[in-house]
């Protein structure tokens, strides 16, 4: 399914203008693939690399990627199956140092995150238009069920260039 840009929330516009694919689940599986092939280049002694003072290491953002994607495939499920309830909004610098990133390899985590965007695909593939129509409330936010898809792939999109331009660059 398209999305039409003028109905995503002004706070993620950004994230979504920066995915070029029009249809969702080609930009997820873009997205993913692209990725993956930067995540691999990540050298081992940079897993815990933080470009400067109170910034996530490069787990701790992989970790908050995870985190995101579920959070946002969860709003979209519940979107799809039109329950109404609002739903509350998180915050993100609690839950990262909450994430054990220091504690875990990162080939556990890039596997979490194939498998993760393979379900995520999964999902948004087995919504019928209808459902990707539907609309609910998160955060004090009105959202589309597309919209939570774009969101994801230019979430990860966000987070890619914030690594390659911040992360990477600082150790070339």
């Amino acid at each position: 399914m398209l999305l039409n840009l003028d109905t995503v929330p002004h706070f993620y516009k950004n994230y979504v203008k920066q995915i070029e694919e029009s249809d969702l689940l080609q930009a997820l599986r873009v997205s993913g693939h692209r990725s993956q092939e930067l995540f691999h280049a990540i050298p081992k002694d940079k897993e815990d690399f933080q470009y400067a003072e109170g910034k996530w290491t490069v787990r701790e953002v992989l970790c908050h990627m995870i985190d995101v994607e579920r959070i946002f495939m969860y709003r979209a499920l519940r979107f799809a199956r039109n329950d109404k309830t609002a739903l509350s909004g998180f915050d993100e610098n609690t839950y990262t140092p909450e994430s054990n990133a220091s504690g875990r390899d990162m080939k556990s985590i890039l596997s979490e995150m194939v498998h993760l965007r393979a379900s995520t695909i999964d999902m948004f593939a087995g919504f019928s238009p209808e459902m990707m129509s539907r609309k609910g409330t998160a955060n004090n936010v009105e959202f589309s069920v597309v919209s939570q898809g774009f969101i994801i792939a230019g979430h990860e999109t966000h987070h890619r260039k914030v690594l390659k331009e911040r992360y990477f660059s600082a150790w070339a």
